[in-house]
């Protein structure tokens, strides 16, 4: 088994991401998705500030005009704009199926990684993948209930696939910079481009008042402790198993996050774990194994 630094990074990734999920989907009920993203990346910017220093020194990284563009960029698009759109369509669909849509964006990752970063998987990684997308389908997939499917949920499908394949778009735009620079400063401009898109999305849609926080009931420490764990923590993470494996095996094993939120779930909120979500946990394990066999 060949357990590198990217793949463990990733996996970590993933279970801190799902930690933010369960966070997030009990802030959503109380900040509109926009003001959720921009509460939250400010923290997280915050977070930063004395964390780059800290582990790079004060020297400044040699950045090209070309590498923080696409830096900027990759923040606007996958953070700025993504996750709005994902915190929109988790309001609209609900944590099961979009753990389900999920899917999408390692198939997303693979092909843009095959078009633009001429990568290539074994026979035993594309085993590994069916695996685990199998997996977190039988996991995620949600029940039929009383009622029928949600309303808006052609929207929220629309919604959920546009914010996971501009992720996808997001991450393989920046993969060649992370190999180039400091991870930490790399975070660090990605943030500056997702704040600052989020600013010119707001101006736009007329919205500027929903990049403040609200003055009444304001949950600030769950908030504090989403950003930390659910975004800081998984987003170094996450570009730090971009960073040091393929793009295509990353995004494969950040897939997990939607078995560690299946498992969380039965832990801290006291969901009922079913024989199929434990047929998706094995499923899923076993094809991780299998993208760390050479």
């Amino acid at each position: 088994m060949n357990l590198g630094l990217g793949e463990l990074f990733s996996l970590l990734s993933a279970l801190a991401w799902a930690v933010g999920v369960i966070l997030y989907r009990q802030l959503g009920a109380k900040l509109p998705p926009l003001q959720l993203n921009f509460l939250k990346n400010g923290l997280v910017l915050l977070m930063l500030l004395p964390a780059i220093p800290l582990l790079h020194g004060l020297a400044l990284p040699s950045f090209t005009i070309t590498q923080i563009v696409l830096a900027l960029a990759s923040g606007a698009i996958g953070i700025g704009i993504a996750d709005t759109l994902y915190f929109r369509a988790l309001n609209e669909l609900g944590a099961g199926r979009m753990g389900v849509l999920g899917n999408f964006y390692s198939p997303f990752v693979i092909v843009l990684g095959y078009l633009f970063l001429d990568e290539r998987l074994s026979t035993m990684q594309l085993c590994g993948f069916v695996l685990v997308s199998l997996g977190v389908f039988v996991a995620a997939w949600p029940k039929s209930v009383p009622g029928g499917r949600p309303p808006h949920v052609f929207k929220g499908l629309a919604l959920a696939l546009l914010s996971i394949g501009l992720m996808a778009i997001a991450i393989v735009m920046v993969k060649r910079v992370l190999e180039a620079q400091p991870l930490l400063w790399v975070t660090g401009v990605r943030m500056v481009g997702a704040l600052g898109g989020m600013v010119l999305v707001a101006a736009l849609a007329r919205q500027m008042a929903l990049l403040h926080p609200p003055t009444e009931a304001m949950p600030w420490r769950r908030l504090v402790l989403a950003a930390f764990v659910g975004q800081f923590l998984a987003m170094i993470l996450w570009l730090a198993g971009y960073k040091y494996t393929q793009a295509s095996v990353a995004a494969i094993l950040n897939e997990t996050a939607s078995v560690f939120i299946l498992l969380l779930a039965a832990f801290w909120l006291k969901e009922p774990l079913t024989r199929r979500g434990l047929a998706g946990v094995a499923l899923t394990l076993t094809g991780v194994v299998a993208m760390m066999i050479p």
